[in-house]
């Protein structure tokens, strides 16, 4: 093994930061995301899910192979990120393959390196699973020490203040201080936890599916459901770490070559950073306090009063039926309802609405929701008795 000088990689993050996202734009297939523009909340990682599902997988011990091209540095060692120590002295560096390349874990740092799963594979119970591609992928599985690899073990990632082991590069092991969990937890340098979140944030949605099925396993960490899949705590820890460590250089070309060589799938959080906040930081608008009022109708055209209160409505959303008041159910808070022949969005101030092509001599049951917000963060006001009308087409 030898000593080289460190690669600089967090001193350039910000310089390059306009060309880096130039560059990854550049690199993103023609309509790749498109599926999920304008969504956010559950819809857009569900969307996210359905994109980067299905990828190429590549076997356990190809991952050996693939590591030459994934994470090396410019002068063609191992990056790994428990090791590292941007712009410092390098406690030791690894080349690629043996004898540098575990056979067995040694139990001492500048031993070898291993293969480590930032999600840990003891989180969805541990091996290769037969059913899907965990044990294998690459989003989520880097170099690393195998000592430093052995002493995460399967914590948590989270801060620590009061360290009961520190490696060499200075990543710690010990009580975690993150608000809302006390566990041992591992925390990395701060130059690559942005790395490891975005790690994380696509295991939760590239395995929406499934991953609500591990929470035994990891109680911790996960929260039994496909969304927001992660406990408060640790969502929290994950979008603090994701924008104050951004994409970098290394990750932007670590996911190019994922994509293009071995798993034709793409990293969402590091393709738009933004993604992680418009999906774990989107949340319920306040609901308006009153109902629209003095709801009549002419014809088809509906006229109301809007609603008033603390909280007023942003819009309504105005339901119509040719069946009667119980078959106009009440929209679901977290679900938008687009226009169509049964519905109308109506921006508040309007206070009128038009709907076509009804039958003549045919009757009709209106029924109007006050709303705020939109998308995954609309709320409809639900509660008490929404105003209805009815009235036979002319």
């Amino acid at each position: 093994m030898k000593y080289f000088s460190a690669s600089g990689r967090f001193a350039l993050a910000l310089l390059f930061f306009v060309s880096a996202q130039a560059t990854v734009m550049g690199q993103i297939p023609s309509g790749y995301y498109n599926t999920a523009a304008g969504l956010n909340g559950a819809p857009l990682k569900t969307a996210l899910h359905n994109i980067v599902k299905n990828h190429t997988e590549k076997t356990y011990d190809y991952l050996w192979t693939a590591f030459y091209t994934t994470d090396d540095k410019t002068d063609g060692t191992v990056w790994d990120m428990y090791s590292d120590i941007p712009n410092g002295t390098l406690p030791y560096v690894y080349n690629f393959g043996p004898p540098d390349q575990c056979a067995n874990t040694p139990g001492y740092e500048n031993g070898c390196y291993n293969r480590e799963h930032s999600f840990c594979n003891s989180w969805w119970g541990g091996g290769q699973a037969a059913a899907d591609t965990m044990y294998t992928d690459l989003f989520h599985i880097v170099p690393s020490d195998s000592k430093v690899n052995s002493m995460r073990n399967n914590y948590p990632y989270g801060q620590v203040s009061e360290p009961t082991w520190t490696s060499l590069n200075g990543s710690k092991l010990g009580p975690c201080t993150t608000a809302g969990y006390s566990g041992i937890v591992f925390e990395p340098r701060d130059e690559y936890k942005g790395d490891l979140a975005r790690n994380l944030l696509y295991m939760a949605t590239r395995y929406e599916s499934r991953i609500a099925l591990w929470k035994a396993n990891i109680d911790a960490v996960l929260d039994g459901t496909p969304y927001p899949a992660y406990d408060q705590w640790f969502i929290d820890l994950l979008l603090a770490w994701h924008t104050a460590d951004p994409v970098s250089q290394k990750e932007i070309d670590r996911n190019n070559e994922i994509y293009t060589t071995y798993q034709h799938n793409r990293n969402p959080f590091i393709d738009h950073p933004e993604y992680a906040g418009l999906i774990w930081n989107a949340t319920t608008a306040t609901e308006p306090t009153n109902h629209a009022a003095s709801f009549s109708s002419h014809t088809i055209t509906l006229n109301w009063t809007d609603a008033t209160g603390s909280t007023t409505p942003t819009a309504y959303l105005v339901r119509m039926s040719n069946v009667g008041f119980g078959s106009l159910a009440n929209p679901s808070d977290g679900i938008a309802v687009a226009n169509d022949a049964n519905n109308l969005n109506v921006a508040a101030g309007l206070q009128t609405c038009t709907f076509s092509s009804l039958t003549e001599g045919t009757p009709y049951y209106f029924k109007i929701f006050g709303y705020t917000g939109s998308g995954a963060s609309i709320d409809y006001k639900t509660d008490g008795s929404p105003m209805q009308t009815s009235i036979i087409a002319q």
